[in-house]
């Protein structure tokens, strides 16, 4: 198989300007199981084959592979610490100094749902304050995705995770027209003032963080579940990147299948099982 997918990667290169380099073999071989599976076609030399002359399997072959997968409150124990313990204590901090805005950056934000699920949490806390404004910078490598977010449309199945107040608080209920019959919800605008959708590549060189954040600084960096699809230095590529862009003290939010990632490269768990961690001061 190795040997195919070298073949499957130079392709997605060399005939599409697609670089799958980065991505852990183990997944590229999976998607491409999957493909395989779709086509028809019997082993990955065929498709490698048919990848060569096809390029809207191609297309397909890319959006498989680069579109991740998010839901609403996503990690139930995850964002019960953020709500109750970690940006209560990021309110607190900035109520004490003078930079009152909390920043996000939510920087695999798929279709936006992990944005806004941080937005619901920051709009609930300022209930009755005013010593804190919040911005969510929310990023992804797929301008398909980004444009998603943007929209905030979701049908009812994927708000199984928010609660019923949540539901009438933030969203809009859609009035079916034409072909649309299934339920489906629309983000209210309030919800969305304080995010900024866009495309960036957490691998591009030339930022260290989104160009609309201007300075990075952020109390939170959520990036869950996105380096496990990557190869060891990718990974570290990543972290790099984040970790210059954390405030001091400042929590990175990742995945549950990947603490050993952050482990390996000199974070901590802040609270046990939550996958909120910060670095480690090196003594």
């Amino acid at each position: 198989m190795k040997r195919e997918l070298e073949k499957i990667i130079s392709i997605m290169q060399g005939t599409y300007g697609s670089d799958f380099a980065a991505f852990d073999s183990s997944f590229l071989a999976k998607s491409i199981d999957k493909r395989l599976t779709a086509t028809g076609l019997n082993t990955a030399e065929d498709y490698a084959d048919h990848l060569s002359n096809n390029a809207e399997e191609a297309n397909l072959f890319y959006r498989s592979v680069i579109i991740s997968y998010s839901d609403f409150f996503r990690n139930p124990l995850t964002f019960s610490v953020l709500e109750r313990i970690v940006l209560p204590s990021i309110v607190l901090k900035r109520k004490n100094t003078k930079r009152k805005e909390i920043r996000v950056w939510s920087c695999a934000c798929a279709a936006g749902q992990e944005a806004y699920s941080m937005a619901m949490i920051l709009e609930e806390l300022k209930i009755g304050r005013e010593e804190f404004t919040y911005r969510i910078f929310a990023t992804d490598r797929s301008e398909t995705q980004v444009n998603e977010a943007r929209k905030g449309q979701y049908p009812a199945a994927a708000l199984g995770n928010l609660t019923q107040k949540r539901v009438a608080q933030w969203f809009f209920k859609n009035i079916p027209s034409g072909r649309q019959r299934d339920e489906a919800y629309t983000i209210k605008p309030e919800l969305q003032k304080n995010i900024d959708f866009s495309v960036f590549d957490l691998f591009n060189e030339q930022f260290s963080s989104p160009p609309a954040s201007i300075f990075g600084d952020f109390d939170i960096v959520a990036c869950a579940n996105l380096m496990f699809y990557y190869k060891p230095e990718y990974q570290k590529l990543i972290l790099e990147k984040t970790g210059c862009s954390l405030s001091n003290g400042g929590f990175f939010v990742a995945g549950e299948a990947e603490r050993e990632i952050l482990t390996r490269f000199n974070y901590h768990e802040v609270f046990p099982q939550s996958a909120i961690f910060q670095k480690m001061e090196r003594g």
